[in-house]
């Protein structure tokens, strides 16, 4: 059986990594290929990833980087028909919900390879978001669906999907931060940022919707000095969020206890995760990695597509009321967040379960 898997942006290597580890022990029943898209092209964002994770370098790279939705949905169809024609793969396995994952399953079903998607049936139920969209769409043209919790599984019922075809798995990113956790737990980080384990705040901010807007992020940037007068606050910042900080203008509004740094590599970001008193963002994956760490998060969005991470993990939703925010954060940094506990299956073997089900199928 030859599979192609796609990544595209950093969360489809974390999944894709424990699947490649557990496809090389079958030699002669699975070729696995990997293609990368160029999706994420910056050296911290894509590079990096490929040598943290032990991941092969890519068996194609599309080199398609930046770009408008269409502009870079389309251009990477065009580039991975080529890579299909010629491979002829039985399966293309596509990961999350980025512009690769919606280009990739298209074009492989419209040539009539069977598709599986990876983390299916997640839903926010809010269309303006982009990945909203390659979700739905995905989910919709794929074969084989496989769910990270159970409200993927309710959602693809909801929509009509064939029960036959959802396979609840688990989530394939906690077989990455289980594998690598006693890396995690040697990483040097904080000694060489000068942090107190438990004493700071780990900030990351990278959606159009809170990072596009001049207004808003100035009001975020304001946050964020309000939160550095008790806590040291370490923020990654995405090369998009700092691109419109510097285009904004707002490079010299930060507080000097706000640490703005580039964005660090897999295992660094994640012992900066273990450590901190609170994560506060707006991404998805860092919902469910704190969720596992037991680390409190506040999500500013208005909507998550991993309710798990609420319903028994550590993070909150607070929407984009600021004041809301700050007074939530005191209140878990004077009290805690709380029991939480790890939803089912997030428990190192993702990639197993799939492995086996795509050689039974």
């Amino acid at each position: 059986m030859k599979i192609i898997s796609v990544v595209g942006a950093r969360p489809n290597f974390i999944k894709i990594a424990p699947l490649d580890k557990v496809l090389r022990q079958f030699p002669g029943r699975v070729e696995h290929l990997i293609c990368h898209t160029g999706q994420h092209f910056d050296e911290k964002m894509s590079d990096i990833f490929f040598r943290e994770l032990e991941m092969p370098k890519p068996t194609f790279n599309l080199g398609i980087n930046s770009g408008s939705h269409a502009s870079q949905t389309g251009r990477i169809m065009m580039e991975f028909e080529k890579v299909l024609l010629e491979q002829k793969p039985d399966l293309v396995l596509v990961p999350g919900d980025v512009n690769s994952t919606l280009a990739c399953s298209l074009t492989a079903v419209k040539l009539g390879i069977r598709v599986g998607h990876i983390e299916s049936g997640l839903r926010s139920n809010d269309r303006s978001m982009p990945e909203e969209i390659n979700r739905v769409v995905t989910d919709a043209v794929s074969d084989i669906l496989f769910v990270s919790e159970e409200s993927g599984t309710t959602n693809l019922l909801r929509e009509g999907v064939d029960k036959s075809k959802i396979h609840f798995v688990g989530n394939i990113m906690i077989d990455s931060l289980v594998f690598f956790m006693p890396r995690i737990e040697q990483s040097a980080i904080l000694e060489t940022m000068g942090l107190v384990a438990k004493q700071y705040l780990l900030v990351t901010f990278h959606r159009p919707g809170n990072v596009d807007s001049r207004e808003f992020l100035a009001s975020l940037i304001g946050f964020l000095n309000s939160l550095a007068k008790e806590r040291t606050v370490v923020f990654p910042v995405h090369p998009r969020t700092l691109n419109n900080i510097n285009s904004f203008g707002l490079s010299g509004m930060l507080s000097e206890n706000v640490m703005m740094i580039n964005p660090v590599g897999y295992i660094e970001f994640l012992a900066l995760t273990r450590s901190a008193a609170l994560v506060i963002t707006d991404s998805g994956g860092i919902q469910e990695e704190t969720t596992f760490l037991k680390v409190p998060c506040l999500t500013v969005r208005e909507n998550t597509e991993r309710p798990v991470t609420i319903t028994l993990g550590t993070n909150e939703l607070v929407g984009k009321d600021l004041d809301r925010c700050l007074a939530r954060a005191a209140e878990i940094l004077k009290n805690g967040h709380g029991k939480s506990e790890i939803p089912p299956f997030w428990d190192g073997h993702v990639a197993e379960r799939i492995a086996e089900i795509l050689l039974n199928h």
